[in-house]
């Protein structure tokens, strides 16, 4: 696990502050929406901790700043996995920054994206608002089509380059 320091905080904070832009503002509803792509970001970057805080905390400060309905806690915990699954996955896969795999990234992304937005998401929209499940999980799955290597490839590209800047430290 990586150490909570005044600088992890802090990037956090930005972190959070990018997932509410990303989430409820930068929007094409239905279509584009990379607001998980800071969370899984301090998932990988920081640990799973980390991950899950900026998830938690994103989702319960949008929902007050800009609420699209009533609150749910259910969606405060997919944002949250949404940081800790890849988490936890770059950690157990031993993911090396020098020579990052883009299948490793890739895996703990897709593993974290599908449980949460493709099946956890649709399946609470189903129970507390009757949405169609399948339908929903069809749209998802779409989204996470493109969302999935796009963060894949964004990540590998930047956290190296971080790392070898000095920006970041290997725990």
């Amino acid at each position: 696990m990586k150490k909570l320091n005044t600088k992890t905080i802090v990037v956090s904070g930005f972190l959070i502050a990018l997932n509410i832009v990303l989430s409820r503002i930068l929007i094409i509803p239905g279509i584009i929406n990379f607001g998980g792509f800071p969370i899984i970001f301090g998932g990988v970057v920081f640990g799973p901790m980390v991950g899950g805080i900026v998830g938690a905390v994103g989702d319960i400060l949008s929902h007050f700043l800009r609420p699209t309905g009533p609150f749910m806690p259910h969606f405060v915990l997919t944002s949250a996995l949404t940081g800790i699954i890849p988490g936890i996955l770059v950690k157990t896969l031993n993911l090396n920054w020098n020579k990052p795999s883009l299948w490793k990234i890739f895996i703990a992304i897709f593993v974290g994206q599908v449980t949460t937005s493709v099946f956890m998401v649709p399946y609470f929209r189903n129970i507390l608002f009757d949405h169609p499940l399948f339908l929903t999980m069809t749209k998802a799955a779409t989204r996470q089509a493109v969302n999935i290597p796009t963060y894949s490839i964004l990540i590998k590209l930047m956290v190296p380059a971080l790392y070898k800047s000095g920006s970041l430290k290997e725990a």
